[in-house]
This record gives structure tokens, C-alpha cells and sequence, in this order.
């Protein structure tokens, strides 16, 4: 849009970029001592950007014009967004289309002119009950028989029919709380649909199932890229708090 935005809403362009990011996630980590919890949001929408695009090069739809201008938004108002991916799966030995309970792996119920309906359940949603958006994304490769698998989304986290069941972020007694985000991390949640209302400008996936396993691998990389910044800063907290440690004990030089 050529306006002033968060690196957390942006789509790379370079490799430059992709180490701005690095950096950048390193240093907010080294801040908190933990996780940002910006990151599965802008990985999601990085994926979108690169899968939409080919879906529409390749199929003649029109997915990257409506993921385009949901990113203008997203870019405007700055905002935090997690990515439903995981599945329930049910029995792990069967396919999507195999299981006894169809809804084990979230799915499209109906397709209807302003938009589709989907129903089914996303675990373990990091940040989920405190994010601004769900972004939906499929979370294994697809085969023919699973076109109605075969969808991404985003909505709003209190949307109609979303459902987030939290856990606590850890189960303690009651104390005076010093510093909250380095002690307890984050919470996530069990997110349900039930026979939710997505529309069209929102759905950025609906049947394309050659592309499913594509969208939810580059999610997946993009994500681990992210850990190239978090997971170093977590050991640059320990080390700094073990020389900490060893100087006020007056062992440094040992």
C-alpha cells in the first residue's frame, strides 16, 4: 500500500527481508524471554500469498485479489493473528474422507452464492483466545476424494459459531505475578465450528485439493523459520541468566 506498517504484517519480498525478520523476532524474544506470539499469523498469510497466487495463475480463480486486499486490512489496523492448522484426525490410521465422524478433519458443508459453510475443530491454537484473527489453513496433502477438506480461511476470533475452548496457560495457586508473559508463556485453545458462516471475500481455498498439502507445508516452513529468531533468543536468555548467575557467585572466571 506504500504505507508505514509492522514487519508483523508483512509479506516478504527478499531474502533480506526473511533476515530482517529473523532479527527482529531474535531481539522481541530477547526482550520477553519467551514467545512474540506474532509470528504464526504473518507465516499463515506469507503461505496465502504464494499458494493464492499460484491457484489463480494456475485455475483461473481469484483468491490472491481477495487475500490481497484482506491484507491491506490486516496491514491497517496491525493486526495479531493465529493459524488453526492442526486437525483432530480421529483415527490416525484413516484418511479424512475414511473416518467414522466426517468432521474430524474441519470441512466445507455447504457452498452457497455469498459464501461457504464449514464445520469440524482445530487443536492446539496457540494464542487463540487472544488473537485478533483465526486463520484456517488444511493440514496434510489431500487425495480426490477430499475436496471438501480442502479449505482456508480467516474470520474473526469471536465470529458466529467459533467456539474456543482454553486451557489455563498453567495451572497454579494464585500469586503475585512479577513478570506474567516471561513466567506463563501463552494459552491456546480447542477451536470449534460449528456450521460456521464464512464469506467469499474471507475464503481464500474451496476444493482446490492438489493445493492443500502445499498451503499447510509452506505455513510450516515459513513458521520454522521463525524459530531460526525465538529458539536462539531463548538460549541467549539462558546463557546470559547462567553468567548471571556464576558472576553473583563470583565463579565467572572459574
Amino acid at each position: 500500500t506504500g504505507e508505514k506498517i509492522s514487519r508483523f504484517c508483512h509479506i516478504h519480498q527478499s531474502v533480506d527481508d526473511l533476515l530482517n525478520k529473523q532479527k527482529m523476532t531474535r531481539l522481541a524474544c530477547q526482550k520477553t524471554g519467551g514467545c512474540i506470539q506474532r509470528c504464526m499469523g504473518i507465516d499463515a498469510m506469507n503461505a496465502l500469498s504464494v499458494i493464492t497466487h499460484a491457484m489463480d495463475q494456475s485455475l483461473g480463480t481469484e483468491y490472491n485479489q481477495r487475500f490481497l486486499k484482506y491484507l491491506a486490512y490486516f496491514q491497517e489496523n496491525d493486526l495479531t493473528a493465529n493459524c488453526a492448522q492442526t486437525d483432530v484426525k480421529g483415527d490416525r490410521k484413516k484418511r479424512p474422507h475414511e473416518q467414522v465422524d466426517p468432521d474430524l478433519y474441519l470441512r466445507i458443508v455447504e457452498r452457497k452464492s455469498d459464501g461457504i459453510v464449514v464445520r469440524g475443530a482445530k487443536a492446539h491454537n496457540t494464542i487463540g483466545p487472544y488473537a485478533d484473527e483465526i486463520i484456517v489453513t488444511p493440514t496434510r496433502f489431500l487425495t480426490p476424494e477430499e475436496s471438501d477438506w480442502a479449505v482456508s480461511f480467516a474470520l474473526p476470533a469471536d465470529w458466529e459459531g467459533v467456539h474456543l475452548v482454553c486451557r489455563p496457560s498453567l495451572p497454579r495457586p494464585r500469586q503475585k505475578l512479577h513478570a506474567p508473559i516471561a513466567t506463563f508463556g501463552d494459552a491456546e485453545s480447542f477451536t470449534i465450528f460449528d456450521d460456521v458462516f464464512v464469506p467469499w471475500e474471507r475464503v481464500f481455498m474451496c476444493g482446490e485439493r492438489e493445493y492443500g498439502g502445499m498451503l499447510a507445508l509452506l505455513f510450516a516452513l515459513y513458521h520454522r523459520h521463525s524459530y531460526t529468531g525465538c529458539k536462539p533468543a531463548t538460549s541467549d536468555v539462558l546463557m546470559g541468566l547462567a553468567a548471571l548467575v556464576a558472576e553473583y557467585n563470583g565463579i565467572e572466571k572459574a
